[in-house]
């Protein structure tokens, strides 16, 4: 049964992508990837690199010929990752989302510097980041438009 406990990632293939934060352009990319991170307090560093493994394999970046079949790695793409409580939004009840499911800043800031850390060093390069918790401006120009949604719980 799905509890929607989970780690959740969006997973965007772009051909350009940039975060701002008053102003100030903080992550800029060409080809590659943004990605959204939504975590709970059950999560673990399990999760994580579960995760890591499965976006720097997939393989959603065309070809020679124009089929996806490069993964992040073989396309030599870049990533931006972006921290979102809001990708657990529960809208069961009313019309006002309720985040009770995502992490507290507590929890939530180590999953997310691991995240950062441990996709690291699965793709063999320096990622770049939003800000934890800033109010940010994400600009992207969705290449495809390739969207994949993908939860740490549904391995299987």
């Amino acid at each position: 049964m799905f509890l929607g406990n989970d780690m959740k990632i969006v997973i965007q293939r772009v051909s350009k992508a940039s975060v701002t934060i008053k102003s100030n352009k903080v992550a800029e990319i060409d080809n590659g990837l943004l990605i959204l991170l939504g975590v709970v307090n059950e999560d673990s560093q399990e999760d994580i690199n579960w995760l890591c493994n499965k976006i720097t394999n997939l393989r959603i970046f065309p070809d020679e010929d124009g089929v996806m079949n490069k993964s992040l790695k073989d396309a030599e793409g870049d990533v931006i990752l972006v921290s979102q409580f809001t990708l657990h939004a529960s809208t069961k009840k009313g019309n006002r989302p309720s985040y009770i499911k995502a992490a507290k800043p507590d929890v939530a800031i180590p999953l997310y510097e691991s995240f950062i850390e441990t996709l690291q060093k699965t793709l063999g390069k320096k990622i770049q980041t939003g800000e934890f918790g800033a109010d940010m401006k994400v600009h992207l120009v969705n290449d495809g438009p390739v969207t994949i949604i993908i939860d740490s719980k549904n391995k299987e």
